[in-house]
């Protein structure tokens, strides 16, 4: 029987992070994805992301039949290693036991990629992440936002908001997270890598639509 995050006393075996930056200014951007697809997963537990530790808004919740921390970094996306690795360090949770959900700019928009380990590809959350934590053995689960335009400004380009003709390609993959992560949690990666990796939006989507 799943419970609302009120009803979870127990230790956290997993936990579950998307990286973002914190408050309204940033709320809708590419670089927020990570906050976007944790706030879509607490919905369909009907968990509460609302307490304030580890540096991080957090609430609890049954996935597969296991506790798992939800946790969205307050630090700034930079620093977001610092708020997990306290997190982890508490409830002795093992780095292969940490998903992180984040936006990617080396997939294409409504990419959708699963992987048990890895560099930080440029991402400087992760590259926090794997400072703190002293290893990339960690999960993860990549959202594309696409490649910046040539000459403009990565910064800005990931600190801006969603175009509302991407997003739609971006938020759809949410619905494949839970499922997701449920094999994930079971041992069942590769198997959740092959049935839920997605190519993302392409050239002849965007001229069957135009």
């Amino acid at each position: 029987m799943e419970f609302g995050t009120y009803f979870i006393d127990g230790k956290p075996e997993f936990i579950v992070a998307g990286l973002g930056n914190p408050g309204p200014r940033y709320s809708s951007t590419r670089h927020n994805v990570g906050f976007m697809a944790i706030d879509y997963i607490a919905e369909k537990k009907d968990t509460k992301i609302n307490r304030e530790k580890f540096n991080s808004l957090t609430g609890k919740c049954y996935i597969a039949g296991y506790c798992a921390l939800l946790l969205k970094p307050q630090t700034m996306m930079n620093n977001s290693g610092l708020a997990l690795a306290r997190a982890a360090d508490y409830f002795r949770i093992p780095p292969e036991n940490i998903i992180v959900l984040y936006d990617d700019i080396a997939l294409p928009v409504g990419a959708l990629r699963i992987r048990p380990s890895g560099s930080a590809g440029g991402h400087n959350g992760l590259k926090s992440i794997i400072e703190h934590l002293g290893t990339n053995e960690f999960q993860r689960i990549r959202f594309g936002i696409g490649a910046k335009p040539a000459g403009s400004d990565l910064a800005d380009y990931v600190l801006s908001n969603i175009p509302y003709f991407d997003k739609p390609y971006i938020t759809d993959n949410f619905k494949y997270v839970l499922p997701a992560l449920e094999l994930i949690f079971n041992g069942k990666t590769q198997f959740a890598m092959s049935k839920y990796n997605r190519p993302g939006k392409t050239e002849q989507t965007d001229e069957s639509n135009s």
